[in-house]
């Protein structure tokens, strides 16, 4: 079953173009994260989502349910979805319970029900005992919880998450990015999350769409995107890849042999013969035995650091002019030093000519 469909979906601002073409469809269920630098259009697909703005074309589907495009506009009330800001838009003179169960209100619910579906969602996320609380009583964190048990007692079939872990501290990010994860296990309600944070992510997501000026890059689970990056921008932004021009000469078993200056190296890839970028990423470089090993990339040292227990490596490519790949050792070396770096993970993307 479909949670939402975008299709041809674009919005300008002042004619700059915000989302152009978006299409996209998202299972129900999922935990979608819309990820990208800023100004790349996930904030504005966010809101054409919640209509907060009206599409210039393209339409919208939640569910089976068309909601805008065509002719066709659903307020956001009767879109059946829930929003989760990063400035948690509490009320303050009102009480943890009173903020829960406010928009149930005009919900023609009678207040046995809302009462328990109050106290419902703030169990589900831990705070059912500060429900008399008033939101400068809590932390950051909490108020953060309140604004999700706020939207989950709606019970929407679709929760949109606009960076609410942005103004956490990196504790109280890491605990709450928990708590995400196992709610929607428990509810398995479509979320929305955008970020321009890649690692969150890549730790919350089942799948990303990633984003670059309105365009959608790539729609894949977080494995997919880091192991294979269908178009250079991804390649770059997953994990700050670097792009080595490379050239493709033909294939052996699963792997694409591929030729950079003198070096020839076998790696998984997705090109036909010709020219190619190769991804590489710190995690799939290894200082190889001797500068001048076969099948490895030569360059040399251009400075090296202490970094997570181990020394890492700013390695300038004899084969690429400018490019610079970092590669962890157990040693220091000094600047200049002639090394080479064995491809250990890599994907080959297709370069036009």
């Amino acid at each position: 079953m479909v949670g939402f469909r975008l299709d041809g979906l674009a919005k300008s601002f002042g004619g700059a173009r915000a989302v152009d073409g978006l299409s996209l469809t998202v299972p129900d269920g999922a935990f979608l994260a819309l990820l990208g630098a800023s100004g790349c259009g996930k904030t504005t697909v966010l809101r054409l989502l919640a209509g907060l703005e009206r599409p210039d074309a393209g339409t919208i589907a939640i569910g089976d349910r068309m909601v805008a495009g065509d002719g066709v506009f659903v307020p956001p009330e009767e879109r059946g979805l829930g929003m989760v800001f990063q400035s948690y838009a509490l009320w303050p003179h009102m009480s943890v319970e009173g903020n829960v169960s406010f928009a149930l209100h005009g919900k023609g619910m009678a207040a046995g029900d809302i009462a328990r579906r109050t106290a419902e969602a703030l169990d589900l996320v831990g705070l059912g005992h500060r429900a008399k609380a008033r939101p400068h009583e809590l932390s950051g964190g909490q108020r953060q919880r309140v604004a999700l048990a706020r939207s989950l007692a709606l019970r929407p079939k679709l929760l949109l998450l606009d960076e609410p872990l942005a103004n956490l501290d990196p504790a109280l990010r890491t605990g709450l990015a928990a708590e995400f994860r196992r709610l929607h296990a428990e509810t398995r309600t479509t979320f929305v999350f955008v970020t321009h944070d890649q690692a969150e992510a890549l730790a919350l997501a089942t799948t990303i769409a990633v984003l670059e000026a309105g365009r959608l890059e790539q729609c894949a689970p977080p494995q997919d995107l880091w192991r294979r990056p269908a178009t250079p921008t991804v390649a770059r932004f997953i994990g700050d890849g670097r792009l080595l021009p490379v050239e493709v000469v033909g294939r052996e078993g699963d792997r694409l042999a591929v030729t950079s200056g003198a070096a020839r190296l076998l790696v998984p890839g997705d090109a036909e013969p010709g020219p190619a970028w190769l991804c590489l990423r710190r995690q799939g470089l290894a200082l190889a035995e001797g500068p001048e090993a076969p099948g490895a990339l030569p360059g040399r040292v251009r400075n090296t650091r202490f970094e997570a227990g181990a020394f890492l490596h700013d390695v300038d490519l004899a084969t690429a002019d400018g490019l610079s790949v970092e590669a962890s050792g157990p040693d220091p070396l000094p600047p200049g030093t002639p090394v080479a770096l064995q491809v250990t993970d890599g994907w080959v993307i297709a370069r036009p000519s």
